[in-house]
């Protein structure tokens, strides 16, 4: 069983490294990822480990895919993006009338969830103006999500009203028509390091949080408060219930909607 000490020595030099800083992860669930990739390759110690991650670029890219969270659906969770669609967008409507909505899709993974907010938007409400950006640690993911192609089981839980419509053949595989990929902009983020966007009236963030310590948390939470106008949306994850929402100035509107309290 490898130390405690030498773990967060590791984590203090992939955070010189790379910029990604392990300590906001839970333990338990970072060490397992890492002692199977370390099985994998043959390594015993952290340390040793850090040695080829520092020199070899295929090692590192594997590493930073396995760390970071890249497991992504779309229209996760259905019954969530029927709310999403038939109570949290009318009610921004209503809240601001004739403006462009501003949508955040934070930790997208390989653009999933953003596309699925995309077609949302454009088959359900074809004449509303938003913005949406999606966004990940993961150069790697980012670069698929903006390639746009996936395999047909991919895709089949999208509603056949938008995949008629949104989706198309390409060689061997699927993808989402430039329409669609038009209205996403991707952008490279770290939820612990960078500066969060501001003035947004939706942050959909699901099936993140689960992996962050509880300080994190709480951070997290109050900067998603921050960058959301009042009557704003925040979607989490089925698995990631906020207690004490009003500590952080939102109200329960639906399950894992959170709006912002109204000043």
């Amino acid at each position: 069983m490898m130390s405690s000490d030498e773990y967060i020595l590791f984590c203090n030099k992939i955070k010189q490294l790379t910029g990604v800083d392990l300590s906001g992860y839970k333990e338990r669930q970072m060490r397992r990822r890492l002692e199977s990739l370390m099985n994998r390759r043959g390594f015993e110690s952290f340390l040793s480990y850090y040695r080829l991650l520092a020199q070899d670029r295929e090692a590192l890219d594997e590493f930073l895919d396995r760390i970071t969270i890249n497991v992504s659906e779309f229209f996760r969770n259905c019954e969530r993006w029927q709310v999403l669609e038939e109570k949290v967008i009318p009610e921004l409507l209503r809240l601001r009338p004739n403006q462009t909505l501003r949508l955040w899709s934070a930790a997208c993974s390989s653009g999933e969830e953003p596309y699925s907010l995309a077609m949302l938007m454009r088959g359900s409400f074809p004449s509303v103006r938003f913005n949406l950006l999606a966004t990940d640690i993961d150069i790697g993911v980012l670069q698929k999500a903006q390639l746009a192609e996936y395999r047909l089981e991919q895709t089949e839980e999208i509603p056949l009203r938008f995949r008629s419509r949104y989706i198309q053949a390409t060689g061997n595989s699927l993808q989402i028509v430039p329409e669609i990929r038009a209205a996403v902009t991707f952008q490279r983020h770290d939820l612990l390091r960078d500066p969060f966007p501001t003035g947004l009236d939706l942050i959909v963030c699901r099936n993140v949080m689960i992996y962050f310590t509880d300080i994190i948390k709480d951070q997290l939470y109050r900067k998603f408060a921050a960058s959301l106008n009042p009557g704003g949306f925040l979607f989490v994850g089925s698995t990631e219930q906020i207690f004490r929402a009003s500590e952080y100035g939102f109200q329960v509107y639906d399950s894992f909607f959170y709006q912002r309290l109204i000043d």
